[in-house]
Parts: structure tokens; C-alpha cells; sequence
């Protein structure tokens, strides 16, 4: 892979963490163990993902996020826990995919790697806490499960076709800046409704004057 291929796997790969980071780890691990993501001489400690022990341990964190992310509000709980954990891992993954041999490059990638995990986790967790309030049962499920097709999608995706990659990162990218932008305008406009709302409603004629 080149110079451009390497940085739209590790945008895509970052960014993608930031929805569901076990699985992300996992599936480059697999596709690092079969062969399926080439990976330049100075990329070859990457394989440590290709170890039983990650894989594993990785498999285990991709069924749990699985079932915790289909319950209302166990997700928003799960994202909560995972405010940390997926940005650093996102960015530790973008990190790991440079040369090792160039400082900037590497500040470079663990900036650029967390910035982006953090900024799909943002979106991810905005969409699920506004679904979550919807009184309709399913709703959580049915988001849920797109996301993961759209990870697995994706993931392959920029594995199977790294010249693609970059084009992904950036794509997600300005998605989740679309996402957070209307959800942050569609929370505004709930709050000030409820505010004028309750500054309509009538006094409570048992409550003494102010």
C-alpha cells in the first residue's frame, strides 16, 4: 500500500472504531491473519491484531456491544463507558498504521485517529440518545442493526479495496458532521418548544404569588 492507501485505511479505520471499535479490531485482525490486508515491512508489528489472544478477547467485545447496543438506554450507558476507550483506540489504530520512523507522522496519525474516532462517536451517541426518547419500541434495534452492517459493510470495503479508503474516511466524515450539526439544531428547537410550552402554561393558582 502507499502513502495515500495507508492514511484512508487508518482515517476509515479510526472512524469506523468510533461506531464499533471491537469490531473494527477484529476485522482487520481476521483480514490481517488471512492475508487479505497486505501490510508494508514497516507495518508488520501490526499483526499482533492477527493474534489468537486479540482476536479473541476482540470477539468477546464485538457479541457484548452486539446485545448492549440493541437496548434503549444500555446503550447510551455502553457509549458513556466507551467515550474514552473507542477515541484511543481509534487513534492507537491510526498510530499503528504509519511509519514508525517519522515523529510527525506519527503525532500526525494518533491526532488525527482519536479526533476522528471521538467526532463518529459523537454522532453515534447524539443519534442514539434522541432515538432512545422515541416512544416506539423497535426504533433502537432497527438503528442499531443498520450500524452494524454499515461498519461490517465498510470495513470490507476499505480492506478489500484500499485505494477506496480514503474516500470512505472522508464520506463518514462529513456524515457525522452533518449528524451532529441536525441533531444538535433538532434538540435546540425541542428545548425552546418545551420552554415555550411551560412559559404558556398557567399559573398554578395554589402556589403563592412570586
Amino acid at each position: 500500500m502507499g502513502i495515500v492507501e495507508i492514511l484512508g485505511v487508518a482515517g476509515s479505520l479510526s472512524l469506523l472504531a468510533g461506531w464499533r471499535l471491537y469490531l473494527t479490531i477484529l476485522a482487520t485482525g481476521v483480514a490481517m491473519r488471512f492475508g487479505w490486508l497486505p501490510l508494508p515491512e514497516h507495518l508488520q508489528a501490526l499483526q499482533i491484531l492477527a493474534s489468537p489472544w486479540i482476536l479473541g478477547v476482540a470477539a468477546l467485545g464485538t457479541l457484548a456491544e452486539f446485545f448492549a447496543d440493541k437496548v434503549a438506554w444500555v446503550d447510551s450507558i455502553w457509549d458513556g463507558i466507551h467515550s474514552i476507550v473507542r477515541p484511543l483506540g481509534g487513534a492507537l489504530l491510526a498510530l499503528a498504521l504509519v511509519d514508525s520512523s517519522d515523529p510527525a507522522w506519527q503525532v500526525t496519525a494518533f491526532l488525527l485517529g482519536g479526533g476522528g474516532a471521538l467526532l463518529s462517536h459523537g454522532a453515534k451517541a447524539t443519534t442514539r440518545a434522541v432515538v432512545n426518547v422515541s416512544p416506539e419500541p423497535y426504533s433502537n434495534a432497527v438503528v442499531s442493526t443498520g450500524e452494524d452492517v454499515a461498519t461490517g459493510g465498510l470495513l470490507a470495503l476499505a480492506i478489500a479495496f484500499p485505494p477506496l479508503a480514503i474516500a470512505i474516511a472522508i464520506l463518514l466524515a462529513i456524515a457525522a458532521v452533518i449528524v451532529i450539526v441536525a441533531l444538535r439544531r433538532l434538540l435546540r428547537n425541542i428545548k425552546a418548544t418545551l420552554k415555550k410550552a411551560l412559559g404558556d402554561a398557567p399559573a398554578d393558582p395554589a402556589l403563592p404569588p412570586t
